[in-house]
């Protein structure tokens, strides 16, 4: 190799690695903005929230109108935003923001007060979820840069933070399987035999997904699979109620959240490929 060569060769390995976080959006990724768009579109459709997933609770608020629109329209801006490269880092912060006022004023008031209502916690571990997906879309485009205060937001913290949100929040929604056993049975596809025994495997992967996430054994795997069950329990019991009745609202909001929680987790699964974001 003669010196010209080996100056441009040179030059090559010295140009910096574009940063993986700003690469082509993961599927998981494209799934959760999806999601957030048919929430947003619901939501201006119908001028209202999504139904008991988004309850207000003050009944006759003033201008709760405006506020579903609000939310229809930043659900919409941040599923858009995530789509687009140089959009995606603000839309994400967006979502995450957007997600956590969501948990914190609509959902953990009806922990507060009524602990002892499985119902309220899995309301709660619902959108904490979702809120967990965009958290780790949110620590990846931050990076690790220096956040003061606030630093343990960001990057691999964040990362890590964010699966340990996912992790707690899967009891919530597990035990709710054994409380409302009769509930959830009712929802399982008729072909499938023993529709309470599937509730109550369903409510148990939730719980040892919590397990493996906390304690590091297989919490790959395990987030994976938990993922991909969310996924089976949207497409097995909402597709169905959809193809049942097109035009029932109930079921397309069911369908959109219940596909908005399956790709938080997705997301959060998808945060172990990445080394540069592993928490060991």
């Amino acid at each position: 190799m003669d010196r010209s060569q080996q100056a441009m060769a040179s030059s090559v390995t010295s140009l910096p690695v574009p940063d993986r976080a700003y690469a082509a959006p993961h599927p998981s990724q494209v799934g959760l903005a999806a999601s957030m768009i048919g929430l947003g579109v619901l939501g201006l459709i119908y001028g209202d929230v999504a139904l008991v997933w988004q309850h207000l609770p003050i009944e006759h608020l003033p201008g709760e109108k405006l506020i579903a629109y609000a939310f229809a329209l930043i659900e919409l801006v941040g599923g858009m935003g995530l789509l687009v490269k140089p959009l995606a880092k603000p839309a994400s912060a967006l979502l995450a923001a957007f997600l956590l006022i969501w948990a914190v004023l609509l959902k953990l008031p009806a922990v507060v007060f009524v602990p002892l209502m499985e119902a309220t916690w899995l309301g709660f571990g619902e959108i904490a979820v979702i809120l967990a997906g965009a958290w780790v879309l949110l620590a990846r485009y931050a990076g690790n840069h220096e956040h003061g205060k606030l630093s343990w937001l960001y990057g691999r913290r964040g990362v890590r933070a964010a699966r340990v949100l996912f992790a707690v929040s899967l009891p919530m929604i597990g035990l709710s399987h054994f409380f409302y056993s009769e509930q959830t049975a009712a929802l399982i596809p008729a072909w499938l035999p023993y529709p309470l025994g599937w509730a109550y495997f369903t409510g148990a992967c939730s719980i040892l997904t919590c397990v493996a996430v906390l304690s590091g054994v297989l919490s790959r795997v395990a987030a994976t699979l938990e993922a991909a069950m969310l996924w089976m329990i949207t497409l097995l019991v909402w597709a169905p109620a959809i193809m049942a009745h097109p035009s029932d609202r109930t079921a397309w909001t069911a369908f959109v959240i219940s596909a908005a929680i399956a790709c938080g987790a997705w997301v959060v699964a998808d945060s172990y490929r990445e080394r540069r974001y592993d928490a060991s």
